[in-house]
């Protein structure tokens, strides 16, 4: 379900910061994002850039700079000007397990970008293997503590947020499912199917085609209220998984570290809005993604309260900084 946080007192410093920056902008604003061009974050930053361009009256172009799960968009906006012109679109594991999982980060979360505070979050749903003897999450639970171990899970790379999710699920559920990377949702979802692993989660658009074919069966969706998509199936609230063992991931706006504050209140006060229309809030439910908007000081706070959660998590898993 759409949540916004808006609130009237930031709408009102977002408006009186305008005048402050009469200028801006007055060329193109470039939109980095640190992945491959299809995917839905790719679909997000480009619908989402093409209203903003609309808004503002000036060119916004979208440019793919994928690689090193995240790092290398990460560090090219980064060293951009702070001046409004870079933005860059990024997930929530490049901006707070990445600190955990490098030893050498070529970019700072906390001091090297200002947020804007619009994102959209990518809720996760939780499938297994059809030919698994189990009909609901409740008898999955129940089949995994009788074979400690002899499940597997698919995770989307060593230090992912899959991966750091599933072992939160272990923990509050008192099971041990096993650890199994692969490179991508398809790859996992893949697995999956032909029993390499029993159960994995990704978005209801990665797996939608399968559910609906009979492939994979989806026991619940990591979310506060069950799914328009999929209403038939309960959240992880109502089957005893707890309500914040699997968190969504998320793929934000960020700018440079310094870009002036009045910038950065008229970015969110725009990109807030944009987010908001009725037709940008149904092509991202089509890719599973919510948006969601708050103010940039709530925003950086979870950053850092993140940093700390999966560095602890990180650190439990004995997963070595690389």
């Amino acid at each position: 379900m759409l949540r916004f946080l808006i609130i009237i007192g930031v709408w009102t410093l977002a408006w009186a910061a305008f005048a402050q920056e009469p200028g801006y902008p007055s060329r193109p604003i470039r939109v980095i994002v640190a992945y491959p061009p299809g995917a839905g974050v790719d679909l997000m930053a480009r619908a989402v850039a093409q209203k903003l361009s609309e808004s503002l009256g000036q060119p916004v172009p979208v440019e793919n700079r994928p690689g090193a799960n995240g790092l290398v968009g990460a560090q090219a906006v980064a060293k951009s000007a702070p001046d409004g012109y870079t933005l860059l679109v990024i997930d929530r594991g490049a901006l707070t397990i990445n600190p955990s999982l490098y030893q050498s980060l070529p970019y700072d979360p906390l001091a090297d970008f200002a947020y804007i505070g619009v994102s959209a979050e990518l809720q996760y749903v939780l499938a297994i293997n059809a030919a698994l003897p189990v009909a609901t999450f409740q008898e999955f639970v129940q089949l995994a503590r009788s074979k400690p171990g002899a499940i597997n899970y698919a995770s989307f790379g060593s230090g992912s947020i899959v991966q750091l999710n599933f072992e939160q699920l272990n923990s509050h559920l008192g099971i041990k499912l096993t650890h199994v990377p692969y490179k991508g949702a398809s790859q996992a979802a893949m697995a999956a199917i032909n029993a390499e692993v029993g159960i994995m989660m990704s978005s209801f658009a990665g797996l939608a085609g399968f559910i609906r074919d009979g492939r994979l069966r989806a026991l619940a969706v990591g979310r506060p209220t069950r799914s328009p998509l999929l209403p038939e199936v309960p959240t992880l609230s109502e089957v005893g998984g707890g309500s914040d063992t699997v968190v969504p991931t998320y793929f934000t706006f960020v700018a440079p570290a310094g870009t002036p504050r009045a910038i950065v209140a008229k970015l969110n006060a725009e990109l807030g809005r944009i987010v908001a229309a009725p037709d940008i809030v149904e092509r991202l439910a089509r890719a599973g993604l919510e948006p969601q908007s708050i103010t940039p000081e709530e925003f950086t706070e979870g950053v850092k309260s993140d940093i700390a959660r999966f560095g602890r998590l990180v650190n439990a898993l004995g997963i070595a900084p690389q």
